[in-house]
């Protein structure tokens, strides 16, 4: 080791008031660096790290990018990745000093300081940490000549470094202040190496951090890493705490986004890049829960809307799927009780259930097809509430109104829900005409339980990540279950006094042509509080439930030990049986599917049942396929 080494640049400064810089790695995003360097200005995002592999296959110069950079506002925070240089026989280490001088050029023409250096996977690499720390030191004595830092990185599938704390006992060893950590959430948290020490690492020492969640999968880290990232908010990392460390070790420089996935690689990049700062903006807001004054400066976001309930959901119909619902609403016990004043519009109400049926929307269906094409939630502070949703990049929607008619404040959610904020006095009902009809006894049904959205699999956990972070949803799990027709995968979602439920479903794979489920089926669960009174209400009715397997019913008995005086009653009226593992229940019960992609569910919670009855879905799903072979 020398004696002479110079000093390390100084970094950059942080974003005003002390709040980090935000960057994405050019790795996150689909297109060319064009397409990339467009996508991340236009999100807001400060900066970027440069992916070596967009600047090879771009027809611009280092220069004329950071030309480019320039002209958007976008700093060049970090190249990346240098491979395969620590510990390595002497003949490899001068190749290896080689080809990072020609890096180093690069790196000047770019107008960038740091270079991201990851642990070797290279079959030559040695075993030796006093050998790494020579020849790492070397590096940053180069580096500092130039006025460039190199930001060490301990790969999860390193050949022998792998871990953070191992990176860190070597920058530590080589003590060059030209040569500091790179920390990225992924490779930290994926593996079993307690990531409480950073917060003990020498302030300055961590040179960038770069942030990934992911689902927890058993998977080679390699494969993990490379397809299964996501970004903070829609995995199951601690991505806020993992960042609090950071944060108390002195780390001052961006936080950035390194995320691959195969979807985000296919997907536009102008999307992508404001699902990823929505994501950075809802993790920096997490990182400072509690009322001190000095942790709301370092708020951006309003706080998350108290929500008190489902106000509405309305329908998208035409003239001929129109008449359909309407005799379903019907025959579940709704009375048709209001006519827009100004628009064709009608709403439909049953205990503290209302649905509206609106003949103006324009929706890219096919004729006869209805759809859920908003639903409104109540809450104290609606404006509050649209204002959050504007911090976290979600439109804002303007909606068209006429005199003295309510106005009702709306976002659009990533598959074009509208989603409304009403008051909780119901303010909006005065839009509506009283149609005279008198309200029946209905079918006991008390108040809207949940939604059923299918998401585009391109955009399932962007949804997952905008009513968590718009509305303050919190996720109760993810499963997945084996239906007729595919894999599919549902994730369902609550506000913390459990007035508002959201069920996300998603097919995981669909190929080829051979497909005859419903395409992207939708639902709304009403809630009753006596399922066998409301079944045979609905039966009174006339209304045609869906009628289930016997196969069923006899494996319930085999399953969950019911008397077969409980079974032959769920059997009569088409009733599915869940419990969880506390002893919570869930009897539930379908219609068949009506203009195209609806069915409604009528669902009873007994003993704190939490979830959805998703091990009852593909008995559903069948049951639904079979009713349409016996209607052709």
């Amino acid at each position: 080791m020398t004696s002479s080494r110079r000093s390390a640049p100084t970094p950059p400064p942080s974003g005003a008031a002390g709040v980090p810089r935000r960057a994405v790695a050019t790795v996150c995003l689909s297109g060319t660096l064009e397409d990339k360097l467009a996508a991340a200005a236009a999100a807001g995002f400060d900066g970027i790290e440069l992916f070596e592999n967009d600047l090879v296959v771009a027809p611009w110069s280092p220069a004329e990018v950071r030309a480019r950079c320039a002209d958007l506002g976008l700093a060049i925070e970090l190249y990346q990745p240098f491979r395969d240089f620590e510990a390595v026989p002497a003949d490899l280490l001068r190749a290896n000093l080689d080809r990072a001088e020609r890096k180093f050029d690069v790196l000047a023409e770019l107008g960038a300081d740091t270079l991201l250096v990851c642990s070797s996977v290279a079959p030559a690499a040695l075993d030796d940490d006093a050998l790494a720390v020579d020849q790492l030191g070397l590096l940053a004595d180069r580096a500092a000549a130039r006025g460039i830092r190199i930001a060490y990185e301990a790969l999860a599938w390193g050949r022998h470094v792998s871990t953070w704390d191992h990176a860190w006992r070597i920058v530590a060893r080589a003590d060059h202040p030209a040569l500091g950590l790179c920390l990225d959430s992924f490779h930290v948290l994926s593996r079993e190496v307690d990531p409480a020490g950073i917060a003990g690492i020498t302030p300055g020492k961590i040179f960038f951090l770069q942030l990934a969640d992911a689902p927890r999968l058993r998977m080679d880290v390699l494969q993990w890493s490379r397809h299964h990232r996501l970004f903070p908010g829609q995995g199951a990392f601690d991505l806020a705490g993992f960042v609090g460390l950071v944060l108390s070790a002195g780390y001052a420089g961006p936080l950035s986004l390194e995320v691959f996935n195969d979807v985000f690689r296919q997907s536009d990049p102008a999307r992508t890049a404001v699902d990823a700062m929505r994501s950075l903006v809802h993790l920096e807001d997490g990182l400072h829960p509690t009322d001190r004054p000095e942790d709301r400066r370092q708020r951006r976001l309003p706080v998350a809307p108290g929500l008190t309930g489902h106000s509405f959901t309305e329908f998208a119909v035409d003239g001929r799927s129109g008449p359909v619902l309407q005799d379903v609403l019907r025959g579940l016990g709704f009375t048709h009780t209001g006519q827009h004043r100004s628009k064709p519009v009608q709403l439909w109400e049953q205990g503290g259930c209302r649905v509206v049926l609106n003949s103006a929307v324009t929706r890219p269906q096919a004729s006869g097809t209805a759809a859920i094409s908003a639903f409104a939630l109540t809450t104290t502070d609606p404006h509050r509430a649209v204002d959050r949703a504007g911090a976290l990049h979600a439109p804002v929607l303007p909606r068209r109104r006429g005199p003295g008619e309510a106005e009702l404040a709306a976002v659009a959610a990533p598959d074009g829900t509208s989603v409304f904020f009403a008051e909780p006095d119901d303010g909006w009902r005065a839009d509506f005409l009283p149609t005279g009809n008198e309200v029946g006894a209905g079918a006991g049904l008390v108040a809207t339980d949940h939604l059923g959205l299918t998401q585009p699999f391109d955009h399932f956990d962007e949804a997952g990540l905008f009513y968590r972070s718009v509305l303050g949803l919190r996720q109760l799990g993810t499963e997945e279950y084996a239906a007729p027709f595919g894999l599919m995968r549902s994730r369902g979602f609550t506000d913390p006094g459990r007035a508002v439920r959201l069920a996300l479903t998603v097919a995981v794979l669909r190929r080829g042509e051979w497909a005859p489920s419903v395409a992207d089926p939708q639902h709304v669960a009403f809630g009753t509080d006596d399922i066998f009174g409301t079944a045979a209400a609905l039966d009174r009715l006339g209304t045609g439930t869906l009628r289930i397997s016997d196969n069923y019913y006899a494996d319930l008995v085999a399953r969950f030990g019911l008397a077969e005086e409980t079974v032959r009653r769920l059997r009569r009226y088409g009733i599915l049986y869940d419990r969880d593992p506390r002893g919570g229940e869930l009897l539930h019960l379908y219609t068949p599917v009506y203009g195209g992609r609806i069915f409604f569910e009528v669902l009873h919670r007994r003993g704190g049942y939490d979830g959805f009855g998703d091990a009852n879905a593909p008995v559903r799903m069948a049951a639904h396929r079979y009713r349409r072979l016996a209607e052709v």
